[in-house]
């Protein structure tokens, strides 16, 4: 069941970038991250008044109320790297950023979490894995390549740090400083890159109300993190949720633009083939 929600995730963010695209080309980038925060912060804020549950339960070690924060860096980091490099190299290098992440804490067991050792009967799955990420690298950049990379790591440290705190609370309060953080780093972002965008005296809602959905979208990414991120190796769970982003990413193209990336489904392929081998390997080991 946690392997299907992990592939879930993957669908929903596939379905959020495209709304949230919308929403970018409409207000600009940091803008648009203001919004998506806020609609995010309302919606999971009637959740947990629904649920009566405490807004503020403690104080906690403060690094675990991070996850909001480095998602919005997240966000600048592949902002930057939009145009120097192809997306498919984005989000290429995001894989690969999140797997080297992944395996790190499923070696480790960094922030308290389970340990999963990398065994050497996994190298084959996991060269499956690196070549389907190099098929999808069309363009080389060395700084923009780095900043993706590194967006990848935050990705998993962000996911991490929210699980942790979902721990002490609960998944809706986790998700509420979530997006209770992110929405205050992003104004601090908006105030620094976001001028001539728009401003709060310009603003009006586009008629196509469905470009708004991607913060509810976002909440619902970040409550199933919670969720599975415990319950699932990191290195599994990020390739997992690839998996269904990059399947459905391309069926979006192909809805909405006609077009097909093939280098993307190759990709997609190869690392769905290396997450299949080192699964078997699992499940003949645990027999």
């Amino acid at each position: 069941m946690f392997y299907f929600l992990s592939l879930l995730m993957g669908i929903l963010i596939s379905v959020m970038v495209a709304f949230n695209g919308g929403l970018t080309t409409q207000y600009g980038v940091y803008s648009a991250t203001v919004i998506i925060h806020i609609v995010g912060l309302i919606l999971i804020c009637a959740v947990v008044l629904a649920k009566r549950e405490r807004f503020f339960p403690g104080r906690f070690a403060w690094f675990l109320y991070l996850g909001g924060a480095i998602g919005v860096l997240t966000t600048v980091f592949n902002n930057f790297s939009f145009g120097r490099i192809s997306v498919s190299a984005i989000l290429a290098l995001g894989l690969f950023g999140q797997s080297i992440a992944g395996l790190a804490i499923d070696q480790y067991g960094f922030f308290g979490m389970r340990k999963h050792p990398f065994t050497k009967e996994k190298l084959i799955g996991l060269l499956l894995i690196v070549a389907g990420i190099a098929s999808m690298i069309n363009s080389f950049e060395i700084v923009a390549v780095a900043v993706s990379f590194v967006a990848g790591v935050n990705i998993v440290l962000s996911r991490t740090l929210n699980a942790k705190l979902s721990d002490l609370t609960s998944v809706r309060v986790s998700t509420f400083y979530n997006y209770f953080i992110g929405l205050c780093v992003s104004l601090l972002v908006f105030a620094l890159l976001g001028r001539g965008e728009i401003t709060l005296s310009a603003f009006t809602l586009y008629p196509n109300w469905y470009i708004y959905l991607g913060g509810i979208l976002g909440v619902c990414v970040v409550l199933l993190g919670n969720v599975v991120v415990v319950k699932v190796s990191a290195f599994y769970l990020t390739l997992f949720i690839f998996i269904g982003q990059v399947f459905s990413g391309v069926l979006i193209d192909v809805i909405i633009t006609q077009s097909f990336s093939t280098r993307n489904m190759v990709g997609g392929i190869l690392v769905a083939a290396g997450l299949s081998a080192n699964l078997m390997l699992d499940n003949r080991r645990q027999k």
